[in-house]
């Protein structure tokens, strides 16, 4: 009897080594591409019964892929924190520098995010949409909106020359991307693309612009962590392998994307998306 407990335990252990696994490759390779990683965080649980790991789990992978995209990005990253002093500096030399511009843009974008994540998730709405049916049609209308603003979108811009009214504008698009399905990389490419960015710079802003929204998630879960009951340091560990195994995989999707987006194009990816909503349809028609 005790040894049939004891296979018992070693079977749930390793289904939850197998689901923590999962999640983390899941999670790195997505994130950054316009798929949505929070719909791919959440349909595994959903499809194949397991507890759904909630969204610390779900933010805890967000910062293994943050630290990739530090990684991929750590030149524009420390150009980023120079412009950042070129700011707090107030001379009007210095914040014309494109440095501080970037900085600047980065800066501006970010708080609609901020506030939107904060405002979901206090009243509560972060686990109303957390919906199959949601996700599948975010997925297929997102996706179609991505391919047209890339067949339409001209291909002239850089960051270089971005301006304030443009990063404001992907700022505000990065706010529906709390809706899982819509991919936060996803709406802010498709708005930057619209906007006349090349694919690859649409892709490097909305990467840089990944930071500061993960950053600020990832403190808030970490508080959430701290506060709640007897949670803390299982929740912490399972998230912490998560995070380590989601950094390796993201940077390799980066590395992989960035390689092949201008000649590709976000065409591939509609039809993924296309396909995953409409699969989703009819699991729930007629599996579920």
């Amino acid at each position: 009897m005790n040894g049939y407990s004891a296979d018992v335990e070693n079977i749930g252990l390793f289904m939850d080594w197998l689901q923590l696994l999962i999640l983390a490759i899941v999670q790195g390779l997505t994130e950054f591409l316009p798929v949505s990683s929070s719909a791919h965080l959440i349909l595994p649980s959903k499809i194949m019964n397991w507890p759904d790991q909630g969204p610390m789990i779900d933010l805890m992978a967000h910062l293994g892929s943050l630290g990739a995209v530090l990684i991929y990005y750590r030149r524009d990253v420390g150009r980023m924190i120079a412009g950042g002093f070129d700011i707090l500096s107030f001379n009007n030399e210095r914040m014309q520098k494109p440095q501080a511009k970037l900085a600047f843009h980065i800066l501006i974008a970010t708080p609609p995010a901020l506030i939107t994540g904060l405002t979901m998730s206090i009243v509560g709405w972060d686990e109303l949409v957390r919906s199959p049916l949601i996700i599948a049609w975010a997925m297929i209308g997102f996706g179609v909106v991505l391919w047209l603003s890339d067949i339409m979108g001209k291909k002239l811009k850089t960051i270089e020359t971005m301006n304030w009214k443009s990063a404001v504008l992907i700022g505000l698009a990065q706010m529906i991307a709390f809706i899982p399905g819509t991919s936060r990389s996803g709406i802010t490419m498709t708005a930057a693309r619209a906007l006349g960015y090349t694919r690859s710079e649409a892709a490097r802003f909305s990467m840089l612009l990944a930071i500061p929204t993960i950053l600020a998630g990832g403190a808030y879960a970490f508080l959430k962590l701290l506060t709640s009951d007897g949670a803390m340091q299982v929740s912490l560990q399972d998230g912490l392998i998560v995070a380590a195994l989601s950094l390796v995989a993201a940077y390799i999707a980066i590395y992989i994307f960035m390689k092949l987006i201008e000649k590709v194009s976000f065409f591939p990816f509609m039809i993924y998306r296309f396909l995953l909503g409409g699969a989703i349809l009819y699991w729930l028609a007629y599996i579920n």
